[in-house]
């Protein structure tokens, strides 16, 4: 009997043993899961900002090329004035009107800032080029390279944001109830896309 006794006591600590190991590695690989999925969730943001940085940059060197192309021809005889100052003050409502990751969102503003913007580089690359001696000169002609090149790069990089973003998205909706562990801030938004705008 003693030795029956002794078996059953063993048997049942052996299993109460099991089952606590069995917890202990539900938890570790609960934990390992959210905190590997921390790690994708925090890449991917930063992704989004480099990517979103990298397009404001652009943009930035395009009105600052544009700037000084006018500032040049303000220099030079034969340009119009008020013409010239109209556009500089177009650049810095330019400014203004500048979409955020926010903005993304509604469609008017990314349409308006891109019609105000392509108007601007046509208009004053347009006038730099209308005097030959003017537009011959070194510096004229690197300025209006940067502001043609920042242009041509705006459906690039504005692609590899979204490429970014739809990662991104993807990740949040496969992720719902991870999320809060994630990131207690989360808002449950997910990002805007510039794709969107052109369907």
């Amino acid at each position: 009997m003693r030795t029956k006794a002794f078996y059953i006591v063993l048997v049942t600590i052996a299993g109460l043993w099991s089952c606590r190991q069995g917890g202990n590695k539900a938890e570790k690989t609960s934990f390992t899961k959210v905190d590997s999925l921390t790690e994708t969730y925090l890449l991917l943001q930063d992704s989004l900002l480099h990517a979103w940085n990298m397009m404001a940059w652009d943009e930035k060197e395009k009105i600052k090329s544009l700037h000084n192309l006018i500032h040049l021809m303000h220099n030079e005889e034969g340009f119009d004035e008020d013409q010239l100052a109209t556009l500089e003050q177009r650049l810095e409502q330019l400014d203004r009107i500048r979409y955020t990751q926010k903005s993304l969102a509604n469609t008017f503003v990314i349409e308006e800032y891109d019609f105000a913007s392509n108007s601007l580089v046509s208009e004053i690359v347009s006038m730099a080029e209308s005097d030959p001696s003017f537009i011959a000169q070194e510096k004229v002609q690197k300025y209006v390279d940067k502001v043609i090149i920042a242009d041509q790069r705006v459906p690039e990089l504005r692609s590899g944001y979204d490429r970014i973003a739809i990662r991104f998205n993807e990740f949040l909706e496969k992720n719902t109830r991870y999320l809060k562990e994630i990131d207690q801030d989360y808002s449950g938004e997910k990002k805007a896309l510039f794709s969107s705008i052109t369907e």
